[in-house]
């Protein structure tokens, strides 16, 4: 199978929205009139972002949900996507896995498959995404405020948990593992809640490489510090919850909150005066959201416990040259 023939047999479609598709030297794409184009691109490298042997369907999945993860955080539509695929070799059964994971959540979200690249070499994937945003209504990360609550959606630290069962460094009961590694190879990327939160967030990114270092990002933008309640971040862990008790203590969870990465949940601000329309808003888009901590004037970010006492462990971030 050639390279043209695995495009138009595995990744070749029709498109309704965008005004042209697969098959030319350029896509073109039109946004409704008035909006601005939301555009980010994600890339996944076999060995540092997956294992060799994940099922190509879930990687198919997982590598559109983290680029609509971008588009969530900054609170714009889904519109379409471009594919760059390096592959060892043409294996008919591998793609047609992976293109099945990849296009039914782009089906799920609209969001329509218009171009690419297709080349021989290590597995390696780029998604360029495009989505749609009305001028002036995109989440930034530059507009955190002091008095601002800090707010994370859904559940954190999971996908690390996995990670370290995976690495061997941590062992978890069957049921619970399966849950992490759920989380770690099918994350859900919050359009909706991104979408709901227009108007009311004040900032806002997604959580991909750990919660304390992303944070960072907002506080630097928009000029400010934090504090942060370590056991709040805690308690959104699901394997820390009583419906799945793994049987892990405070410090591991706390760490994998903060930590962790591949969570793909939204942290934003908001107002204090907005915690009602932020429930609210969780509530539409389907995603249960959790405050865990403020926004201050003075720079830094300050990590405290449940009681307002300092937190004296050490958390950091994934860096991809650290």
């Amino acid at each position: 199978m050639g390279e043209f023939d695995l495009i138009r047999r595995f990744f070749q479609r029709p498109v309704r929205r965008a005004a042209l598709g697969v098959g030319d030297d350029c896509a073109l794409l039109a946004p409704a009139p008035g909006m601005q184009l939301a555009v980010s691109s994600d890339m996944l490298v076999e060995g540092r972002h997956f294992f060799a042997d994940v099922d190509p369907r879930l990687l198919g999945h997982k590598s559109l949900a983290v680029n609509l993860s971008d588009l969530a955080a900054c609170g714009a539509r889904p519109l379409a996507f471009t594919l760059a695929l390096s592959l060892p070799r043409a294996d008919a059964a591998w793609t047609e896995a992976f293109a099945a994971g990849l296009l039914a959540l782009a089906d799920a979200h609209g969001c329509e498959l218009v171009g690419g690249d297709t080349t021989q070499g290590p597995l390696n994937i780029c998604i360029t995404v495009f989505g749609e945003v009305p001028p002036g209504a995109a989440l930034l990360r530059s507009g955190a405020r002091a008095g601002d609550d800090v707010w994370v959606s859904g559940t954190l630290g999971d996908a690390r948990l996995a990670l370290e069962v995976f690495r061997g460094t941590l062992t978890l009961p069957a049921a619970a593992f399966e849950l992490a590694r759920r989380r770690m190879e099918t994350p859900v990327p919050r359009v909706a809640l991104g979408l709901a939160l227009r108007g009311i967030a004040t900032a806002a990114l997604d959580v991909s490489d750990g919660l304390v270092g992303d944070l960072r990002h907002i506080l630097e933008a928009s000029g400010v510090g934090a504090t942060l309640d370590a056991d709040a971040a805690a308690a959104r862990v699901a394997l820390g919850t009583p419906d799945v008790d793994a049987g892990l203590d405070i410090d591991t969870l706390r760490l994998c909150a903060l930590s962790g990465g591949d969570d793909y949940e939204l942290a934003f601000t908001a107002p204090a005066a907005a915690r009602a329309a932020v429930e609210a808003a969780g509530r539409a888009a389907g995603t249960p959201v959790a405050r865990i901590g403020r926004i201050d004037a003075e720079p830094g970010l300050r990590i405290v416990d449940a009681a307002g006492a300092p937190v004296a462990q050490r958390f950091t971030s994934f860096d991809h040259f650290a």
